[in-house]
């Protein structure tokens, strides 16, 4: 899998982004080895609903969406931009997905880290490794704080006196 990307391209991007922004120039550029850059189109399964997460992925451009399925339905989740990390939890907890990541816009870029190649990025360059971790750590409490602010807009709706 050939990287489009430079390494400047790459700097540039994760310091817009606020994903592993502290990483040096040398750093990213060691890091980029490790990762493949895929590109999706629209509607194609990036992941699926009972896979166990294999990868990590950085969304470059364009959208990816989380759909859930409920009696035969496709519901969606989420909507996943530019500068978002997906596939974190399945991927660090080793539990089977239980939301289907799609390609949502024409295209989507991504850079791909495959836990194979985690594994070797932790002994070879550990410290970018825990960089990586931190990033996901982060990842994923935006998204259960935020969570908590839905719940809480929902349980207004329902039981204050948003709903007539």
């Amino acid at each position: 899998m050939s990287m489009n990307m430079t390494t400047e391209e790459m700097v540039a991007y994760f310091r817009k982004n606020l994903i592993c922004e502290t990483l040096t120039r040398q750093e990213v550029a060691a890091l980029r080895e490790y990762l493949q850059d895929i590109t999706f189109k629209k509607d194609q399964i990036i992941a699926e609903i009972g896979d166990v997460g294999d990868s990590l992925y950085f969304v470059v451009s364009g959208k990816s969406a989380l759909f859930r399925e409920e009696e035969g339905d496709e519901i969606k989740v989420a909507s996943m931009k530019e500068g978002t990390l997906v596939g974190e939890m399945s991927f660090f907890d080793r539990k089977p997905r239980n939301v289907r990541i799609k390609a949502e816009s024409k295209t989507v870029q991504m850079l791909v880290l495959t836990r194979a190649m985690y594994q070797r990025l932790k002994i070879e360059h550990p410290i970018i490794a825990v960089n990586l971790l931190e990033n996901a750590i982060v990842s994923l409490d935006y998204l259960i704080r935020h969570m908590g602010e839905d719940i809480a807009n929902l349980n207004h709706y329902f039981y204050g006196n948003g709903r007539h």
